[in-house]
């Protein structure tokens, strides 16, 4: 199975269509060994994500009674052996639902300040997703801790001032608006497409099975046309990733703020051509800030 992940990436990275490319892929792949991780790190992924699912031994043990996964210490330390193969960009996350969100947010907080310590790089990304509907699972549909909408805005906020380097991620159109409201700043399952595990296969009626219900169904252009109304400027930009500016180049930049030296002019491009709206001009910068813009 890993030498499909692999040889998926590198079809995918050969892949081109006239001037279209994808290049930047990233991999949320199940607990490696250092070995596997360094060969991920030479197909050229971007950022390796991995959801720990919930930090409450007892809770975990209980929803995963069989298989690799069931080892909690090997996947709660597989960003360890991430970053001792040279993968310095991770994506870090829990299912909110399974456990006190309380104890969810203040343990991963303590796995973040773990790889910061050890390695000086933290994640680059938080997921927040919440338990949703799932075909199968009685629990999905009556999570033991359901997170209410107030808690979930709580979760964000808290990550935006205690992880100030990093992006979040939620699903439900109301929430992300709130959301942003809140600073958080990454939007993710921007598409239509429901996740779909094992192949895309098909259930009874003949539609293709999903993993659980998305509460967000808008497209991706009326997402970003809603970013824009808001007051915000939707970016696609991958410029740090194209320089190699991850891990520690990145964290020197953006926990003392300087990060947005770099995204300005990303910010007037994507203002000016893709949401049709008038840049709205900045104070002038020195010398020295604009030299360090790319």
């Amino acid at each position: 199975m890993f030498d499909y992940v692999l040889k998926a990436i590198e079809t995918i990275y050969q892949t081109k269509v006239g001037r279209g490319e994808i290049r930047r892929v990233n991999a949320n792949v199940a607990p490696l060994t250092v070995a596997k991780f360094k060969a991920l790190k030479a197909s050229g992924i971007g950022t390796y994500q991995l959801f720990q699912e919930t930090y409450h031994r007892q809770t975990y043990a209980a929803v995963h009674t069989a298989g690799p996964k069931r080892d909690f210490d090997w996947r709660v330390t597989a960003f360890d052996r991430a970053m001792q193969a040279g993968i310095d960009d991770v994506g870090i996350g829990v299912l909110f639902g399974l456990y006190d969100w309380k104890f969810e947010v203040l343990a991963m907080l303590q796995q973040i300040r773990h790889l910061e310590e050890t390695f000086g790089v933290g994640p680059h990304t938080v997921s927040v997703p919440r338990m949703e509907p799932a075909a199968g699972s009685t629990m999905a549909f009556h999570p033991p801790h359901a997170v209410a909408d107030a808690d979930f805005k709580k979760i964000i906020a808290i990550l935006r001032l205690a992880v100030r380097t990093r992006g979040s991620s939620c699903r439900l159109a109301r929430m992300r608006q709130a959301a942003r409201d809140l600073r958080a700043r990454r939007l993710a399952d921007l598409r239509r497409q429901p996740l779909r595990p094992g192949g895309y296969a098909e259930d009874g009626n003949g539609q293709n099975a999903q993993q659980f219900q998305l509460g967000d169904h808008r497209t991706l252009d009326e997402v970003v046309r809603d970013v824009a109304a808001l007051g915000y400027t939707p970016s696609f930009c991958t410029a740090c990733y194209r320089l190699g500016r991850t891990g520690a180049d990145f964290m020197d930049l953006a926990k003392p703020g300087l990060i947005k030296h770099h995204c300005a002019p990303t910010r007037f491009r994507v203002a000016w051509n893709t949401c049709s709206i008038t840049p709205r001009p900045t104070p002038a910068r020195s010398a020295s800030n604009s030299s360090r813009m790319s």
